[in-house]
């Protein structure tokens, strides 16, 4: 998948989306001359859509992938499978795995398909995979049986609510929670193979130092994370935007360590938070809650919590659904909530806007909600 001596050569690497290639037209020479060699570039959503791409280092890969494979054990017999995009960081992260490891690489074939993995795990002897939410979501809702072979499904990209996660080892996934972020070259905190945390705790990886700032948001250092941002402000014209030697992240987060063993619990973005009425509404517990009931009714893909300018209320909760059926659980979310937490209505869209790695893009979302794109 990537040419031999890639990973102790100087070149360059820009992860191109092959949906978008034209996002990265003049990057690579822009990396060339200004000396950024042994550098991959990964697109991430940048403020005000402006283009913006994650300069990390071979090194860091590296670094990030050693950590990983320690965690998890990895080894030459085992064989991964790539079913996230090459062009994000959690399936690229996996090339520089079994790069360390001396592991096979088999890759899924898109688009993806849950009875298809299924069927490449148990036809190729996989023993390891790296997952996001809508994927095990999928898996559940088509009550598919985990092949005996596999020994880990590392959950990264978001988190697992607790259902999904249950309700996944139920048909036999050993699905691992992970937290991460494309800066950090992949994992920051992952759930331990013997699970001996307190519940809903990850532990931190080694080569990352973690504080939090006076809001309470995570600060990470160390080796792996990203060199700094490079953005197009206009086509064809690249800046440079160095990073630092650490990262306020957006996320809220507590830390602790149990016997030794430094763990960090996720409690919500800083972008996570809205005003009703004068009071803070937390999204992710609400988005949890429509999640659960989606799985217990077979509503996929899921619905979503979104959040609306109110003149009155200053923001107003809806749920927007793609058919009737995730429609239907506006009554039974609403029922037992309170008032402050209730949905207003729900709103139909013939697709609600996601990623590749299957993340409802937010930001798109509530430009076509408000600009009646619906």
């Amino acid at each position: 998948m990537m040419p031999d001596g890639f990973w102790e050569s100087d070149a360059a690497h820009v992860a191109i989306n092959p949906h978008q290639p034209a996002d990265s037209a003049g990057l690579a020479a822009f990396a060339s001359s200004t000396g950024l060699q042994r550098t991959c570039f990964f697109q991430t959503s940048g403020s005000e859509g402006v283009p913006k791409w994650v300069a990390l280092a071979k090194e860091a890969l590296l670094i990030s992938a050693g950590a990983v494979n320690e965690h998890f054990r990895v080894t030459s017999t085992d064989r991964w499978m790539i079913a996230l995009p090459l062009h994000h960081v959690g399936g690229f992260s996996i090339l520089a795995r079994a790069h360390l490891s001396g592991a096979a690489v088999t890759c899924s074939d898109p688009p993806w398909s849950a009875e298809d993995f299924v069927r490449r795990i148990l036809h190729e002897s996989v023993t390891l995979v790296s997952v996001v939410p809508t994927q095990v979501h999928d898996l559940v809702q088509k009550k598919l049986a985990c092949p005996a072979c596999l020994r880990a499904a590392i959950v990264g990209g978001g988190g697992m609510s607790h259902e999904l996660a249950e309700a996944a080892r139920r048909l036999g996934w050993p699905v691992y929670q992970s937290y991460g972020m494309t800066e950090a070259a992949s994992q920051v905190a992952t759930q331990p193979l013997a699970d001996d945390l307190p519940p809903g705790c990850l532990e931190i990886l080694p080569h990352w130092q973690t504080s939090l700032d006076a809001s309470g948001r995570l600060v990470i250092r160390g080796p792996a994370l990203a060199k700094g941002y490079v953005l197009r402000s206009k086509p064809g014209e690249w800046t440079w935007q160095p990073l630092g030697s650490e990262l306020v992240t957006r996320d809220l987060v507590h830390l602790g360590e149990h016997h030794g063993r430094r763990w960090l619990e996720f409690a919500g973005r800083e972008s996570g938070f809205v005003k009703i009425l004068g009071e803070l509404v937390h999204l992710a517990p609400l988005q949890a809650r429509l999640d659960a009931l989606a799985l217990k009714h077979g509503v996929s893909p899921p619905p979503v919590v979104a959040c609306l300018p109110d003149a009155r209320r200053e923001s107003r909760l809806v749920l927007v659904a793609e058919d009737s059926a995730g429609a239907a659980l506006l009554a039974p979310f609403n029922a037992g909530c309170p008032s402050l937490h209730q949905l207003a209505e729900c709103v139909r869209l013939p697709a609600i806007p996601r990623s590749a790695l299957g993340k409802v893009n937010s930001g798109r979302l509530r430009e076509m909600l408000i600009s009646g794109q619906v």
